[in-house]
């Protein structure tokens, strides 16, 4: 009798134990998760400057450097080469270019404001849209121009 009860409990404990390996894990792995979020973090950094005001435009060429950079979103006004007039991507009227500049400077710190113009519109018309943005409340307007264009010095690029 006595052998018949110890390999009885020698049985549960092994049960016992069999269970508790079997049991699922209650911790959260949180390795992986941060693991991805950190590749996510960088391709996202990577890709934020890339970003840009997505208007095709033919820009003219120029020796003139860069401006540096800002603290804010730079405020873009695209003028394409069918005539039409963009803030940021977005197509404006050219009766309403005003009264839409004056607005958006209401709510911006920087009066700065970047025009890209195709390099097949008239001077004349480029100068109708400086007046504009400058009546809309931006004084200090940038002209966007591509790199490597004549120097007048006798060097080209």
């Amino acid at each position: 009798m006595g052998a018949g009860t110890l390999g009885g409990e020698g049985g549960e404990t092994r049960r016992r134990r069999r269970r508790g390996r079997a049991r699922p894990m209650s911790e959260i792995n949180v390795t992986p998760f941060v693991d991805v979020m950190m590749v996510l973090l960088i391709i996202f950094m990577v890709a934020a400057p890339l970003l840009t005001v997505g208007v095709p435009v033919e820009l003219p060429k120029t020796a003139a450097t860069a401006l540096p950079s800002e603290q804010e979103e730079p405020l873009t006004v695209t003028l394409t080469a069918e005539g039409g007039v963009l803030i940021q991507t977005t197509e404006v009227d050219v009766n309403a270019l005003v009264p839409r500049l004056q607005a958006i400077a209401t709510e911006r710190v920087d009066d700065k404001i970047f025009l890209r113009a195709d390099g097949t519109i008239p001077y004349e018309r480029v100068m109708q849209v400086m007046g504009a943005l400058n009546a809309g409340g931006f004084s200090s307007i940038g002209l966007v121009t591509e790199a490597d264009g004549p120097r007048f010095d006798g060097r080209n690029g």
